[in-house]
């Protein structure tokens, strides 16, 4: 009997060893089967930029820079959450890593390819100066003779005004956080003209006509791309990507075609220029 309980015994550990590592080995199947979490990201937005960027009556950051993020994030599967800030404050965000994308209608120049990295150009975009519709005395860049610009501060507008304030053309600069303010500046008279992205002013005509008109040609050719900072080749990547295949998918041209609709929201969310 005391043999046949050892037997008993052994037969029970051996049982044990042979469950507990299939135990194991399920386990460690199990982790490697695991659906990895998807990263997130934070993206940087100076939302009273139409249509690329504004705030809706609810809240909620859209336009064409948000949709345009949203449909790459979902391709290249990580997710994003917008944080609102002031313009001027973007780069610096991202170099510190408080950010680590910038979504803003941000053009590529030289001096800022010294600060981060952009991604592909997503839309083609120029200056272009605009006045009230009114104003038959500036035709051009040459009759802002000791006239005042206004613009926002810390985009190429800006830069472009330094241009020509330097150059003895323009008297004064005028410079507000944001673009509506600027052309508020010129609806009111305290600004002769402003120097604006050429998309944004187009749209902004498109929605609220009969305030302000481009005048002459475009000042120049720029692009805007979305910016990451420096180093960050994998994150980079996900984003060149994730644009190819959102060209490649149609659903770029879909975004192109609600740019108005951007400025309608504009147009209905508080303290927005109006006639």
């Amino acid at each position: 009997m005391t043999k046949m309980l050892k037997i008993l015994s052994l037969l029970l550990v051996i049982t044990t060893v042979v469950f507990a590592a299939g135990c194991a080995e399920q386990g460690e199947e199990g982790a490697e089967g695991a659906v990895e979490e998807m990263p997130t990201y934070y993206v940087g937005t100076e939302a009273q930029f139409p249509p690329f960027e504004i705030v809706d009556n609810a809240g909620n950051v859209i336009g064409f820079d948000v949709d345009l993020m949203n449909a790459i994030a979902e391709d290249q599967g990580f997710k994003v959450i917008y944080q609102d800030q002031d313009f001027s404050g973007l780069i610096p965000a991202l170099q510190t890593g408080n950010i680590d994308i910038i979504a803003s209608g941000m053009t590529i120049t030289e001096e800022r390819e010294g600060q981060v990295d952009f991604s592909e150009p997503y839309i083609n975009a120029g200056l272009a100066l605009a006045v009230t519709v009114n104003n038959d005395e500036i035709t051009s860049v040459e009759d802002l003779q000791g006239k005042t610009l206004a613009v926002q501060t810390g985009s190429t507008g800006y830069f472009k005004a330094e241009e020509l304030k330097e150059a003895g053309i323009v008297a004064e600069i005028k410079d507000f956080p944001h673009v509506n303010e600027a052309i508020e500046e010129v609806r009111i008279g305290g600004a002769d003209a402003m120097i604006n992205d050429l998309p944004v002013t187009n749209a902004f005509i498109a929605a609220q006509p009969g305030i302000i008109m481009i005048v002459g040609e475009p000042l120049n050719s720029e692009s805007y791309g979305f910016a990451i900072r420096e180093g960050n080749t994998e994150l980079l990547e996900k984003i060149n990507t994730g644009l190819q295949n959102v060209r490649d998918s149609g659903d770029y041209d879909e975004l192109i075609s609600k740019l108005p609709m951007y400025m309608e929201e504009e147009d209905a969310a508080e303290g927005n220029v109006t006639e």
